[in-house]
Parts: C-alpha cells; sequence; structure tokens
C-alpha cells in the first residue's frame, strides 16, 4: 500500500495530507443556532477523538452562532455552506477554520468565486465537493446519470477553475450513496491531481447498512493509499461515526487509538454470558485513548490463543474465566468478577481510568 501524494492544506492548526495521518472528521446534528447543545456535542466527539468537526450552516443566525461556538472549541471548526454564498462569506468572519461548499448548488462561477477570493485572502482551506445529488445538469445530460466519470469530471472542472484564480489550498470530495460509484470516483481523479482527498460514502444509512457501505468504500481506497482525511456517515448519534473511523483505520494499520476488542460470535460451547460481558466491557472502555487489544473469549477453542495474544484477555470456562497478562495466565476469576478484573487490568496497563458504571 503505497500512499498518494499528496500537497499539504491545514485546517486550522491540523495537517491535512503532505504525509499526514489520516484524519478523522464528523458532523454535529444539533441545531447550531443552539450554541450550548452544538458545543456540547463538539466536546463529546473530541473526546471520542475526532481532530475536526464540521457545522451545518443554514442562515444568518447560524453564523452568529458558528462565532460563538468557535471561540469556546477545543478543536478546528469547518462551516457546512450550500445555497448561499453570503452564508460562507459570513461562516469566514465569525473565523471558520475552513468551508465546504459544493460549487454545483452555490449559484454559479461568480458566487463560488467570491467564496474562494474569502479564502485565499483569510488564509482559510476549503472543501470542494462534488456529490452526486448536486451534479451540473451540463454533465447530467453528457453521462446520463451521476456515474463516476462525470464526478470526477465536475471536481476537475472546478479544480482548474480554483486554479486559473490562483487558489489551491483546498481538498476535494466525490460523494455518492453508490459504494462501487464513490470508488471508482476517486480512483479516477487520483491520477489527474495532487489535492487532498476526503472521503466518505454519503447518505450511507443506519449503523449497520452505514458502517457495512462506509468500511468498504473508504476501506478500498485507503488500503490503495488514497485518501488523506475521512468522515463515516451514519444516521446515528456522530461519536459513533469516530468510532467506526477508527476501527477502519485500525484494521488497515493506519491508525492506532482507543482499545482494540477482540470477542468471540460464541457457540454451544460457552459457558459464561459473554453478550453482557463484551457490552459492558466495550461500554466502560470507550474513554481509554491508549492503543491496547483486549480480548474477550467464550471458550476453551480459540480462547486461551487469543487471550494470550492480548495485551489483556479472558478465555471462558464453566461459570469462570482465565485471566491472560501480556501473554501470561494471571489466575482463575469466578464469572461474576471477570469484568471487575479486566477492567482492573486495563487500568493498569494504561495509567487510565475506565468509565463509570
Amino acid at each position: 500500500m503505497k500512499p498518494r501524494v499528496t500537497r499539504a492544506i491545514h485546517i486550522g492548526p491540523v495537517q491535512v495530507g503532505g504525509g499526514a495521518p489520516v484524519v478523522v472528521q464528523s458532523m454535529t446534528n444539533t441545531d447550531t443556532r443552539q450554541v450550548g447543545a452544538t458545543l456540547a456535542q463538539i466536546q463529546r466527539l473530541a473526546a471520542a477523538g475526532c481532530e475536526v468537526v464540521r457545522l451545518a450552516v443554514p442562515d444568518q443566525k447560524a453564523a452568529r452562532a458558528f462565532g460563538e461556538i468557535k471561540a469556546a472549541s477545543t478543536v478546528p471548526l469547518i462551516a457546512d455552506i450550500h445555497f448561499n454564498h453570503r452564508l460562507a462569506l459570513a461562516a469566514l468572519d465569525q473565523g471558520a477554520d475552513a468551508i465546504r461548499i459544493n460549487p454545483g448548488n452555490l449559484g454559479g462561477i461568480q458566487k463560488t468565486r467570491q467564496v474562494v477570493k474569502a479564502c485565499r485572502e483569510k488564509g482559510v482551506s476549503l472543501r470542494l465537493g462534488v456529490n452526486a445529488g448536486s451534479l451540473e445538469a451540463d454533465l447530467l445530460a453528457r453521462y446520463g446519470a451521476p456515474t463516476a466519470e462525470a464526478l470526477a469530471a465536475s471536481a476537475l472542472r472546478w479544480v482548474r477553475q480554483f486554479e486559473d484564480w490562483g487558489f489551491h489550498d483546498f481538498k476535494i470530495s466525490l460523494k455518492s450513496s453508490d459504494v462501487l460509484v464513490t470508488v471508482a470516483a476517486y480512483q479516477e481523479l487520483a491520477p489527474q491531481v495532487d489535492y487532498p482527498f476526503h472521503l466518505g460514502v454519503t447518505e450511507a444509512g443506519g449503523l449497520i447498512a452505514g458502517t457495512v457501505k462506509s468500511a468498504l468504500g473508504i476501506g478500498l481506497l485507503l488500503a490503495a493509499g488514497v485518501g488523506d482525511t475521512l468522515r463515516v456517515s451514519l444516521t446515528r448519534d456522530p461519536v459513533e461515526e469516530v468510532r467506526v473511523a477508527y476501527e477502519i483505520l485500525r484494521a488497515l494499520h493506519l491508525r492506532e487509538r482507543g482499545v482494540e476488542l477482540i470477542s468471540c460470535p460464541t457457540c454451544g460451547r460457552c459457558g459464561i454470558n459473554l453478550f453482557h460481558l463484551a457490552e459492558e466491557a466495550e461500554r466502560r472502555l470507550l474513554n481509554i485513548v491508549t492503543p491496547l487489544k483486549v480480548a474477550i473469549m467464550g471458550c476453551v477453542v480459540n480462547g486461551p490463543g487469543e487471550a494470550r495474544e492480548a495485551d489483556v484477555g479472558i478465555a471462558g470456562g464453566k461459570k469462570v474465566g482465565v485471566l491472560f497478562k501480556k501473554g501470561q495466565l494471571v489466575r482463575k476469576v469466578p464469572e461474576k468478577e471477570l469484568l471487575a478484573a479486566l477492567l482492573k487490568e486495563v487500568e493498569a496497563l494504561t495509567g487510565e481510568k475506565v468509565g463509570e458504571v
């Protein structure tokens, strides 16, 4: 997996592209005009490892609220703009670290140019978004549908336009709800430009469908070395998006953060309540930041082997489990004490406190 070579841009202090680690983003689903609720969600996202947060700016009241939120935020904020270029200008005046636009729905070339000019003057980066749902009419007519080729052609058109305006501080996204179209669009554009790519499968769905589609689309591209920042789109609490993002990056050995929980699906040999144990462990280990592998296994077939390979592990028996630490058997533990024993070892290894009951 040879990473695609891209130029570097910045969203506030966070570098995107240019050899930087893949940056994890999410988007608030609160009403931006409700400053307190939006800030609370940003804080939860940051605690989960989100490095950049995007906020919808649907009107001037939201733009003014953006400034209040920006003043109190601990992470860089992107203003998400559609249909009205004046909202982008207002968000820039309120201190936005970056602007996201889809030129296809911003109202024409002159309005787009005003936004690009303002970004250049303020030294703020921009995301050039191309979306299957807002593709230009002439490209839809030419290609007959929002195909991968149409998405790439739209992006390339705007890339050349931005360059003609002397602006190079931007990243590109090419999004469709169709995984294969999304992947093909990025692959089509990748050899033609050196700008960073923002990855995502748009409108991916709920927890299960959205996770599967995002893991496939984003994972296929990252495995090919394509992608500099990402957002997993789920119809859920956005904190779940961050969790899924890190699991994708961990599976590809691109980023390590927090606990990697390994647990078996169970079978008729399982002698402990593994479902409850695994769910409680996962919930209470969410706040751990140190990379750590934890195995919770239900029986003696693969359990001892997996538990030995983990930093901390449990292999279940009949109403009892065997606790392993760094490959060494520590002791047998009654089932009702397994969770507490596991969490205690995690705290000892990381120096961090696990979540409350």
